[in-house]
């Protein structure tokens, strides 16, 4: 599969500059003398993160947003000599009700198909972050099937949860992709940020202990100034980065993906099959059932 990254740096509110940019960006893919079978953008990359309440205004109907980025697509030169699956993140108008969601959308030259969309679960609402006062939590985690394999999407915080990644392969996705808009804070040796080395490390983990393909995409630029990292990357199933962007600045990572290494990395280290068959126990751990659940972690007292 031949993979683009779409860092993107949108302008904040500015949805028809970042059509425009964006088409721009698939005018460039579309050029290219080999097609392109997957691109993907980063949580809210049409409109800019940090929108509170502007995100009633700015949210998108997913049929029209996939009608409209269809239609840019086409009209790239070159664009359809070969269908391509674009996955965006965006912020979603369910009927009134709004999500931070991520979208997978097959193009063809005369069609266009929704194959799935994720709707964000874990909702920062601390620090910069003030999502669950404007946005509702997805409530399903799936993992669903392309023309490449099966796949599922995380967004952003989503993916600091181990539980999100374990369990998208446990449904069977051979790739995880994360739309993520992450601000930079703190250092880390060598000067690199702390917010960047550790989603590197934790993206890696995931990787190698499922055998996966993991496509970060990473928003950047500086929205009333906090600073996205960008850090776009690919890493393969046995948990090496195979390419990544810089944490500053608009950019395209392209890169190749060949789906017959996952099932070597499974070989080599079946830690998945191992997972299938104790994850059951320890899901029905009596433990873990609301009424036993104590704060603080505090078990119940066996009489």
């Amino acid at each position: 599969m031949k993979l683009a990254i779409v860092q993107a740096k949108p302008r904040k509110g500015d949805v028809e500059a970042n059509f425009a940019a964006l088409g721009e960006v698939f005018a460039q893919l579309a050029s290219e003398e080999r097609p392109y079978d997957a691109i993907v953008l980063p949580e809210a990359a049409l409109t800019g993160y940090f929108l509170e309440g502007g995100v009633y205004e700015l949210a998108f109907e997913t049929e029209a947003l996939a009608a409209r980025i269809a239609a840019l697509w086409r009209a790239a030169p070159g664009a359809s000599r070969a269908p391509v699956d674009v996955v965006v993140g965006f912020f979603e108008n369910a009927g009134g009700t709004f999500y931070n969601a991520a979208l997978y959308l097959e193009i063809a030259e005369a069609s266009h198909r929704i194959v799935h969309v994720h709707r964000k679960m874990f909702l920062p609402t601390y620090g910069v972050f003030d999502e669950e006062r404007f946005l509702s939590r997805g409530r399903h985690l799936a993992a669903f099937d392309t023309r490449f394999g099966r796949m599922a999407m995380l967004i952003c915080e989503d993916a600091w949860h181990a539980i999100m990644p374990t369990l998208a392969a446990i449904k069977g996705a051979r790739v995880l992709v994360v739309p993520s808009a992450s601000p930079g804070r703190g250092f880390a040796a060598g000067g690199e940020l702390e917010s960047v080395a550790h989603w590197r490390n934790v993206l890696q983990s995931y990787a190698v202990e499922h055998g996966m393909f993991v496509i970060y995409a990473g928003l950047a630029g500086f929205e009333g100034g906090k600073g996205m990292t960008g850090s776009s990357a690919l890493i393969d199933p046995f948990g090496d980065t195979v390419a990544r962007l810089p944490a500053l600045g608009a950019a395209v990572l392209r890169a190749e993906i060949d789906f017959s290494e996952i099932d070597v990395a499974r070989a080599r280290l079946p830690l998945l099959g191992d997972l299938g068959s104790v994850l059951p126990d320890l899901l029905f751990d009596d433990d873990l059932m609301p009424e036993n659940v104590r704060r603080g972690g505090e078990r119940p007292v066996t009489p």
